[in-house]
């Protein structure tokens, strides 16, 4: 898992049947969590906005954590942060 922000979003007319019906962000990882150069399409079914502290997780539990166990999906925002986590301040 890893914290990021959420720099822009992803329109796809055509995807995957298991992937229709969702909203893909553009997210970069906090300098903190890695390398800010490597960023992440991640689909979001929290209903994050740019500009926004988002919790990324990465692999199989972002399958999981999306309820998407079948679908091609590697990373997933799976919660917004509210406040201070020391990281990005």
């Amino acid at each position: 898992m890893l914290i990021g922000k959420v720099i822009g979003r992803v329109v796809s007319t055509r995807k995957n049947e298991n992937l229709v019906g969702n909203k893909f962000m553009i997210v970069e990882p906090l300098a903190e969590m890695g390398n800010p150069e490597n960023k992440i399409i991640a689909i979001d079914n929290i209903g994050a906005g740019i500009g926004e502290t988002v919790l990324v997780a990465l692999g199989s539990a972002a399958r999981i954590g999306c309820n998407m166990e079948t679908a091609p999906v590697d990373a997933a925002i799976v919660g917004i942060v509210d406040e201070g986590c020391g990281f990005g301040e």
